[in-house]
């Protein structure tokens, strides 16, 4: 790359050239979306010689009152979920184990609570079929 001079205004940080930040750019951009600077959440791979979208979505939603431990008392719902003809056949067909978030619900003053699964080919085309539409 070449010499890195030293730049007067920040001494302990080294002066990079535009290349050097173009490739900085690009290595970071490889992984993240240049709009809201997060990972994307579809990512595609490759198995064998064709290419199958993973596409994480949302397989369950509740909403838990204003209680002193919602995660304790989400475990019920949950439990449910897992059980139920849905949740068996995403935990079957998913190609990550699916995750639950929580999140503030200022309608209710209580909590939101979302279940999201990896699905991809087409194991993604028939759970929108079966249940996307509920």
């Amino acid at each position: 790359m070449g010499k890195v001079k030293e730049s007067i205004m920040w001494p302990n940080a080294p002066d990079r050239t535009p290349a050097a930040n173009q490739m900085l750019a690009d290595a970071y951009f490889k992984h993240h979306s240049p709009y809201t600077h997060k990972p994307p959440r579809y990512k595609y791979n490759v198995i064998g010689d064709r290419v199958e979208e993973c596409k994480e979505v949302v397989v369950h939603t509740f909403t838990m009152g204003d209680v002193e431990d919602p995660d304790l008392y989400a475990a019920q719902p949950l439990h449910e979920w897992e059980t139920s003809d849905s949740g068996q056949w995403v935990m079957k067909n998913a190609a990550d184990t699916p995750t639950w978030c929580r999140m503030a619900d200022p309608m209710s003053y209580g909590y939101k609570y979302q279940i999201r699964a990896k699905l991809m080919g087409p194991a993604l085309t028939e759970w929108l079929l079966r249940y996307g539409s509920k």
